[in-house]
């Protein structure tokens, strides 16, 4: 988050639309939470948390500058080097077991 006047459904919104130049339409309130740790190249430890919501995009996507490659995958085909987050994000929203 950057905006911590904002709620998450607001700053998630504002995220997807400075990255993929998309709006979305939450489907969704109840989001699955991630939590784990990163170290930088000194060591020091942060926590990451990761919000993700069930969400309708709404327009074609116009990836942002930093976004180097994006591919929309079948669900039966996903591959194998996925993050870490996807798979349980996958469940809790019900579209794989």
């Amino acid at each position: 988050m950057e905006d911590f006047e904002s709620n998450l459904i607001d700053n998630a919104r504002r995220e997807v639309k400075e990255e993929v130049g998309i709006n979305i339409e939450i489907l969704n309130n109840c989001p699955y939470i991630t939590h784990t740790e990163k170290a930088d190249d000194l060591g020091n430890i942060s926590d990451v948390i990761l919000v993700h919501y069930l969400a309708k995009r709404v327009g074609e996507i116009k990836p942002g500058a930093d976004i180097r490659e994006w591919k929309w995958f079948n669900i039966d085909d996903l591959p194998k080097n996925l993050g870490p987050n996807i798979l349980p994000a996958l469940k809790h929203f019900g579209f794989i077991k």
